[in-house]
């Protein structure tokens, strides 16, 4: 069974939040809230945690993965950006974005779109999630919790926990979350182009 974490969504006990960074870099797999949904992670060089998130999900190797990044310092390191990105994406994070750029060399292919060498990044705007970033002090991978079968991510953690106990190590429980995944963007084209509509403001990224 997997270990439960009351954390207050305000003022995150540095403890608790200090134990779930250890059990992440120990290999282990987490629920953890957003500033949209509840989200799979684990930490980034781990092989066996990205496989157990693909079986959760039934996932398949097309999937784009999402770093979990503290600031616009990590992201520069794991997506190569043009300056008018970068002003694009200063001016919406942290938010309920998703970003889809093309991967530096710095991201493991396993984390990768098999054929696009792209990544997901996302600069989130949650204290629970934003002080256990700064506690593992690198960027964490993610995948919104929608079950196989559902369209709607969970959000109730008491619900995850009944539901999902088993397959996780550890249930961050941060309070109710939204029922909207982030809103995706793509920027690898000549114009940002929107994959999913989500909890984020999408018209802001229209070009006229």
């Amino acid at each position: 069974m997997s270990q439960f974490f009351h954390i207050h969504p305000d003022n995150p006990q540095a403890r608790l939040i200090k134990q779930a960074a250890d059990r992440l870099r120990a290999g282990e797999i987490a629920v953890v809230p957003t500033d949209s949904a509840y989200a799979l992670v684990c930490a980034l060089e781990n092989k066996s945690g990205v496989e157990r998130i693909r079986q959760i999900r039934r996932l398949d190797d097309k999937h784009n993965f999402t770093l979990l990044c503290r600031d616009l310092s990590e992201i520069s390191n794991f997506a190569r950006i043009t300056n008018v990105e970068f002003r694009l994406l200063k001016n919406h994070t942290p938010g309920p974005y998703t970003f889809i750029l093309n991967a530096s060399r710095e991201v493991p292919r396993r984390l990768m779109h098999p054929k696009r060498r792209t990544i997901g990044i996302r600069v989130p705007q949650d204290n629970v999630l934003a002080a256990l970033l700064a506690e593992v002090n690198e960027p964490i991978m993610s995948s919104s919790l929608i079950l196989p079968g559902e369209t709607l991510p969970m959000t109730d953690p008491w619900e995850i926990e009944s539901d999902l106990g088993h397959a996780v190590d550890i249930i961050v429980d941060g309070g109710f979350r939204g029922l909207e995944p982030t809103t995706v963007v793509d920027l690898t084209g000549d114009n940002p182009s929107i994959i999913r509509q989500g909890a984020g403001d999408a018209s802001v990224f229209e070009v006229e």
